[in-house]
């Protein structure tokens, strides 16, 4: 199948369990790759161990393309390209919402597909192996900046309660400023937050990850997570996943504010006194924007690779898109790159 293509579009996960040898077959082929993973342990292992063979190659390996990782980490990319000064760090907020009118119906339905639920367990199941794997991927660490990012728990922000956000963007976007860093760039920070209706909401996902966290560790209970996945999920993932209205009726956004320095002679001397915001936004995340972006990243290789890095291998879409069209076309097919704030603090 890989030898009779140019780009294989990989749509079947969980990738640690079926990703790795379509990406060995489609490197032996010397054909390009994008899927929509969101598991940073399979994402960070094919890294480790296929990029020296990708670059050999001439291919790109290239895993986050959907709803995970884009709206972030080009949304980090779009804040760089235009902030005009120096970034130093990016705190990134997503929001989601079902229509009033089709909340009984996203009740009914759930608002998560099986295989979505499937990946999420065994990556809880498996996020001890994330510390060794990194240490081999990454044995030196980056330049620390000032003023250092910490991890804000619970918060709120603009009547919304706020959760650290326990996806791959921080993950993905961390490797595309580690490629960015090699190239000479400085890395800018992220930490990524879940902003939600209210503290309700918050309190009971919170206890909820820590019973799914829990019960993921013993096959017995993971099994039981596996086969109700209705019942531990709070109706949230089904079988058969998001009824259609559901999904053409989910809207999202991704707000990201950048701070840093309006003056680079100011780096790192006084505090950050730049801001600038970012707004990703589209409609049907998990099923409408993710297909959107998938394609346009398989579209963008083909298009525009004398735009990518020369020496191929596994990237980020950040790190392989920077300078290419694809924030554009993205915008012109629905999902919205919009600056939405710019001011000195």
């Amino acid at each position: 199948m890989c030898e009779q293509a140019t780009v294989v579009v990989n749509c079947c996960g969980p990738y640690r369990l079926y990703g790795e040898p379509v990406v060995k077959a489609a490197i032996e082929s010397k054909t390009h790759y994008v899927d929509v993973s969101g598991e940073p342990e399979f994402m960070e292992l094919m890294q480790l161990n296929y990029n020296e063979q990708a670059e050999d190659a001439g291919v790109y390996v290239i895993s986050a393309c959907g709803f995970d990782s884009i709206p972030c980490d080009l949304g980090v990319i779009h804040l760089m390209k235009n902030f005009e000064g120096v970034l130093n760090s990016v705190e990134s907020y997503i929001m989601m919402r079902v229509a009033p009118e089709h909340a009984a119906e996203a009740a009914r339905s759930g608002v998560l597909h099986y295989g979505t639920w499937e990946s999420l367990v065994h990556s809880l199941a498996n996020s001890h192996k994330l510390k060794p794997l990194r240490e081999q991927l990454y044995p030196s660490r980056l330049p620390s900046c000032k003023p250092k990012l910490c991890r804000r728990w619970y918060h709120r922000r603009g009547g919304a309660s706020c959760l650290p956000f326990l996806g791959a963007d921080e993950s993905v976007v961390h490797r595309t400023q580690r490629h960015l860093h090699a190239a000479g760039a400085r890395p800018a920070q992220l930490r990524a937050y879940l902003a939600l209706p209210s503290a309700l909401h918050a309190a009971l996902l919170t206890l909820g990850a820590l019973l799914l966290y829990v019960l993921a560790q013993w096959s017995v209970t993971r099994r039981l997570l596996l086969d109700h996945p209705r019942l531990f999920s709070g109706g949230m993932a089904t079988r058969r996943g998001p009824a259609e209205n559901v999904m053409l009726n989910t809207k999202f956004e991704v707000e990201l504010v950048g701070s840093g320095w309006a003056a680079a002679t100011d780096a790192d001397v006084t505090e950050p006194d730049k801001k600038l915001v970012v707004k990703v936004s589209g409609s049907n995340p998990g099923y409408g924007a993710t297909v959107t972006a998938l394609l346009v990243s398989a579209l963008t290789i083909l298009n525009e690779q004398h735009k990518m890095p020369k020496s191929g291998g596994v990237l980020t879409t950040g790190a392989a898109f920077k300078d290419t069209s694809i924030i554009d076309v993205l915008h012109e097919n629905g999902l919205k790159f919009d600056i939405v704030s710019d001011k000195k603090d």
